[in-house]
């Protein structure tokens, strides 16, 4: 095998530890060593990060910088240095104009919206939603509109008041298809209400959707870098939930042809690239401790299924009801805990099974956590 992988060549995997293989995802998460990059670089090396609690998103990016502001995200929003929009698995995220465009281009290749079930749950065929979609368009052009705005504008047309119900939905199922075309994004809230408005208009650094191919080759690399050695079901888990086709994926992989290499993780095979494999081959393990917030994107990028960073027994404790990911602790890689603010007292879950708690560590990690929120925390353990 050529390109990058000259070492391990005839077949043979590079071997490592997925106590190596999470370091590594550590280091390349800005975990270990705290990164000093910019806001739009953190959501950038992340491949996006989940944003429907702004908080956690804010902490998300914050807990990943040496030196950080309140309401610095919302600046890069406000700036066009980020944009705000459905993406990942239909889930709303910070993505940055320059890149959204491949990322959505990948959504929107599923073309889940014209699935029968889709359109007899809506009571719209894929004919409407093409004509929906250009009076949407239309709408929105060089505008900000609440949601019930949008949805005034749009019900008024002729043959279009029977969406008002749909599209009022809270998931916004009906307009996420809109969302992966590259037609909306979320603009400024107004109070406690969101608003939507052209990417090209949300920021000037907006790119066009490229073709679903193009695209692929970029997010997976991407994807790699930061969540590798990773299996092409943890990506689909991140990517779609079944929304793009197993198939697809397969053939999205492959095309990359010697730029995609293998590692074999304490006995398991994963994808990594083969630029990568030296620099993973000689990470030491790391006892680093973090504080992570809900939603991080360290446990989303591989999927809550994957029981090397969160133990199947303990996901129920991390993946909770209605879809809710509880903030984790993570030593050496691995989540050991959960973690909850109470006033001033950070409130840790360890998992008794995971042997005894890096106190000092933990002391450590809510100190740097309490210049983060500015304000004075302290650690409370509560085994579980």
């Amino acid at each position: 095998m050529t390109g990058g992988w000259p070492r391990y060549a005839r077949g043979t995997a590079l071997k490592i530890s997925w106590r190596q293989a999470l370091a590594w995802r550590m280091e390349r998460q800005l975990l270990d060593p705290v990164g000093r990059v910019p806001v739009a670089a953190v959501v950038r090396r992340l491949c996006g990060v989940q944003a429907q609690v702004a908080s956690s998103a804010e902490l998300a990016v914050r807990v990943r910088r040496e030196k950080s502001q309140p309401g610095e995200v919302s600046r890069a929003l406000s700036e066009g240095r980020l944009i705000k929009t459905w993406a990942m698995r239909g889930t709303l995220h910070l993505l940055t104009p320059e890149d959204a465009g491949t990322y959505l281009s990948l959504m929107a290749s599923g073309r889940s919206w014209e699935r029968p079930s889709w359109q007899s749950y809506f009571g719209v065929t894929p004919k409407q939603l093409d004509a929906l979609r250009e009076v949407v368009r239309e709408t929105l052009d060089g505008k900000v509109l609440t949601r019930e705005e949008l949805i005034a504008a749009v019900i008024t047309r002729r043959g279009y008041g029977h969406l008002g119900e749909a599209l009022r939905s809270g998931w916004g199922t009906l307009l996420k298809p809109y969302a992966w075309q590259g037609d909306l994004c979320f603009g400024p809230s107004r109070g406690n209400r969101a608003t939507f408005m052209r990417p090209e208009d949300a920021s000037s650094r907006w790119a066009a959707l490229p073709q679903p191919d193009e695209a692929a080759a970029v997010v997976i690399v991407a994807y790699l870098r930061a969540y590798g050695p990773a299996t092409i079901e943890n990506f689909r888990n991140w990517l779609s939930r079944g929304r793009v086709s197993a198939r697809q994926l397969r053939t999205w992989f492959s095309a990359l042809g010697d730029r995609l290499g293998e590692v074999e993780v304490d006995g398991e095979r994963r994808h990594v690239l083969a630029a990568d494999l030296e620099d993973l081959g000689s990470t030491k393990p790391t006892s680093a401790v973090r504080l992570l917030p809900g939603f991080d994107q360290y446990v989303l990028g591989p999927g809550t299924e994957d029981g090397h960073v969160i133990p199947a027994a303990r996901r129920r404790a991390v993946s909770l009801q209605s879809g809710w990911i509880a903030p984790v602790v993570v030593a050496g890689g691995v989540v050991s805990g959960t973690w909850s603010r109470d006033g001033d007292l950070v409130r840790v879950g360890w998992f008794k099974e995971t042997g005894r708690p890096p106190r000092k560590a933990l002391e450590v990690e809510v100190a740097r956590l309490s210049t983060i929120v500015g304000r004075d925390l302290h650690v409370a353990m509560a085994p579980q």
